[in-house]
């Protein structure tokens, strides 16, 4: 009798445990809508990538338009009741709402993109967007006829900083003669119509290549194109948007970061670390560079993307001064990670400011 008892407790075990074939379900917040390029479109790029890599051993469940506050947090907190073992925040204002039910449920592991802390069911990812920056950088600097740059910026935080700089940085590196760097500050990560006049500001005070920086639409792509001067952007490659006057694109790849952390997941080794991803990790490249460049023009931008893929190049390093007059690297030193990722100045030959944060 005993024997029987035992053998029915443990076939009800069993059948309430989720069997070893099931897949890992994974949760994907996406922030706004999907669009053909930016932000939004990566990630989703990136999860389309984890269903190809692991086939039925996930089962990934993409939420789209999911912004900070009380939204993210019922989502998130959805996805975990409903089975998630993993959850993909993809808003920088959903990490505090990730951190506090990451605490709440300790076998739920979370990655959250471009967040700066940890605990060890709660990692984050980074990409290293500076480096296809600086390289786009010089393509505008090669390509400049007026000396002007101008640069569309969506928040003022340290890794837009970091980007700002790293494409200045290229454009000096190949045209000393530029001059002061015009910047808008959108304060927004989706805004076209934002975006469109910001470009036409810049086009009006004499840039003759703009950057977006961060767009969540192709909309300063395509007034670059109307206008008539070239244009380079973060993320995505807009040539579609800009057949004539797509510069370069520091295209970012999620899928590498993604398929780490999901595999820790199947592997049951899961950490809460900080990974950050670039060139050498075929996470961040050079695309659509246009023909106008030459070739010679080309050639010294991927040696240089092969420079920094093999260690023997660091956009930081010194010397580099601030644009208020400090030094922000001396000479012969370069910056580390954790001073890359709390940038908090601009540097010499920005015509702009940091804004204080709303």
């Amino acid at each position: 009798m005993r024997s029987k008892l035992i053998l029915a407790a443990a076939a009800l075990h069993l059948a309430a445990a989720p069997a070893l074939s099931d897949p890992l379900k994974v949760g994907l917040l996406i922030p706004n809508a999907i669009a053909e390029v930016g932000w939004d479109h990566e990630i989703d790029r990136g999860g389309k990538a984890l269903v190809q890599t692991f086939g039925d051993k996930i089962q990934l469940n993409s939420v789209t338009g999911v912004l900070e506050g009380p939204d993210a947090t019922r989502v998130m907190n959805k996805m975990a009741a409903d089975g998630s073992r993993m959850v993909i925040l993809g808003g920088f204002g959903q990490m505090n709402d990730g951190l506090r039910l990451a605490r709440k449920d300790p076998k739920l592991s979370l990655l959250h993109l471009g967040g700066y802390m940890n605990e060890p069911n709660f990692a984050t990812l980074a990409i290293r967007h500076y480096e296809g920056s600086y390289l786009c950088g010089m393509a505008a600097g090669f390509a400049t006829k007026s000396k002007q740059l101008g640069i569309v910026a969506a928040f003022p935080l340290p890794e837009v900083l970091n980007i700002l700089n790293a494409w200045v940085l290229g454009a000096q590196s190949v045209n000393p003669e530029l001059k002061p760097v015009k910047v808008v500050w959108l304060n927004s990560w989706f805004d076209p119509t934002k975006e469109k006049s910001a470009a036409e500001s810049l086009v009006t005070q004499g840039s003759d290549v703009v950057y977006s920086l961060f767009p969540g639409t192709a909309s300063t792509v395509s007034t670059a194109e109307q206008l008539g001067v070239y244009v380079t952007v973060t993320m995505s490659d807009a040539s579609k948007f800009a057949p004539k006057k797509h510069l370069c694109a520091a295209q970012a790849d999620f899928a590498p970061g993604f398929v780490r952390k999901v595999q820790q997941v199947l592997d049951g080794k899961f950490q809460g670390d900080d990974t950050f991803l670039g060139v050498k990790d075929a996470s961040m490249a050079v695309a659509g560079l246009n023909k106008d460049l030459g070739e010679d023009h080309k050639k010294a931008i991927l040696a240089r993307q092969e420079e920094i893929r093999t260690g023997g190049f660091q956009p930081f390093q010194g010397p580099i001064m601030a644009n208020d007059g400090s030094q922000a690297v001396a000479a012969g030193a370069a910056l580390s990670d954790k001073e890359i990722k709390g940038m908090n100045f601009l540097v010499k030959g920005v015509d702009a400011k940091i804004p204080a944060r709303k």
